[in-house]
């Protein structure tokens, strides 16, 4: 039975057939409870690690409450500067006399209680020897201060020391670029690896569901596979947008980075490379998907772009800690390594403007290579649904 001819008329603008799959694509996966499952999976994943930061930074900052009773004016701001030397949030109560400091240790409304005096007494409920340290240095500061004064000893004209970090607080923050970097690159290992799937699940599933013999009645095999990438590709977009704004939003509120600008720069540079590497290994999967007619056999097919996604991931974590080195430089110029690669050089402050543009250029000429190639294949494997299809055999088929 021949399909239905249509006049020009009657025939839908490649542009409106492309918008159509990509539609379809888009409703299929926001039907798939898995998918929506994934999805949610991911972001109480993210919500939790950003949680656990928020509970990890607070759980250093606990505040131990002093009661001074006496020379509180000087005591007090001494033992906070100890404090704050060694770590301990530490604040001062003063009370007007021992029972009532000795009323509040009782009723653990301070953690110890400072009598000051000739012969300064520290209570305490449990011993803390962090407490008793830091108490300890303050009385002594403070006694050793005023028996120099007595003397006569001019303390103004003592000099502070100025402290210098060779490293800057630009360590810090470039530390966690990196660390945000790896993070994003791993969702993005996870979203291409998940998605690429998705695309060559699908041309298996019409292959062996004869449904791609109806939709190639009505449009050409590059229009059904670009609106297939591009529905799909819409789709890991905004689940790759959702997860940056989320990382982004929830490290700004609980205040979990020392430089905002720099934190939204590293998740947009692994947003953008994640539309690169999505272009070039959703083809490829699309390709390899047509190769085949049964879900059983498309592991074998697959197998060489996951690995090449395996070894790409492995590599960007071993360029946190050597970014600069051979490995990590050559293989940032590397089509389908690269997006795994460079937004970790990138984050460490080790890729060059050049850098970064060579290795984007050389991404755009493989994906052409790759949507050139991959679609004479597709189109050419597409029919053939008797077991597996040999590449020169779709080739050949992709050129009639």
């Amino acid at each position: 039975m021949t399909a239905p001819t249509r006049t020009p008329e009657q025939t839908p603008g490649s542009t409106a057939l492309v918008r159509l799959v990509a539609g379809r694509e888009i409703s299929t996966r926001l039907r798939d409870k898995n998918f929506i499952v994934g999805v949610v999976l991911t972001v109480v994943l993210l919500v939790g690690i950003l949680g656990f930061q928020v509970a990890l930074n607070s759980g250093g900052g606990e505040e131990s409450r002093l009661a001074v009773v006496g020379d509180s004016a000087q005591l007090g701001p001494a033992v906070e500067a100890q404090g704050e030397a060694v770590g301990l949030d530490v604040a001062v109560v003063e009370l007007a006399d021992e029972a009532a400091a000795r009323q509040a240790l009782e009723d653990e409304d301070v953690d110890g209680a400072l009598l000051a005096g000739a012969r300064p007494e520290l209570l305490l409920n449990d011993r803390d020897s962090t407490m008793e340290a830091v108490v300890g240095a303050a009385v002594s500061g403070v006694a050793i201060s005023q028996q120099l004064a007595e003397a006569g000893v001019d303390l103004s004209a003592v000099p502070e020391v100025e402290v210098t970090s060779l490293q800057g607080d630009d360590d810090a923050a470039e530390q966690q670029q990196v660390l945000v970097a790896i993070i994003g690159v791993a969702m993005l290992y996870g979203l291409l690896i998940l998605f690429g799937q998705f695309v060559a699940q699908g041309v298996v599933e019409e292959k062996a569901s004869r449904v791609v013999e109806l939709l190639l009645a009505t449009m050409r095999p590059w229009q059904l596979l670009a609106g297939k990438i591009i529905g799909l590709g819409v789709l890991g977009l905004a689940q790759i947008v959702l997860i940056g704004a989320i990382a982004v939003g929830g490290a700004l509120a609980f205040d979990l980075v020392a430089v905002p600008g720099d934190l939204i720069g590293t998740v947009v540079s692994v947003i953008a490379w994640f539309v690169l590497g999505y272009a070039l290994y959703a083809a490829v999967f699309a390709m390899a998907g047509s190769l085949v007619s049964r879900q059983e056999d498309l592991g074998s097919v697959l197998t060489p772009m996951i690995l090449l996604l395996v070894v790409g991931f492995f590599i960007g974590i071993q360029a946190a800690a050597e970014p600069s080195g051979t490995l990590a430089v050559v293989t940032s110029y590397v089509p389908g390594l690269s997006p795994l690669v460079m937004p970790v050089r990138q984050a460490a402050g080790e890729a060059a403007v050049w850098e970064v543009a060579l290795a984007v250029v050389l991404m755009l000429i493989a994906i052409a290579a790759a949507v050139r190639v991959g679609g004479r294949i597709y189109a050419g494997a597409l029919l053939r649904t008797s077991g597996k299809t040999k590449l020169r055999d779709a080739m050949r088929g992709g050129r009639g």
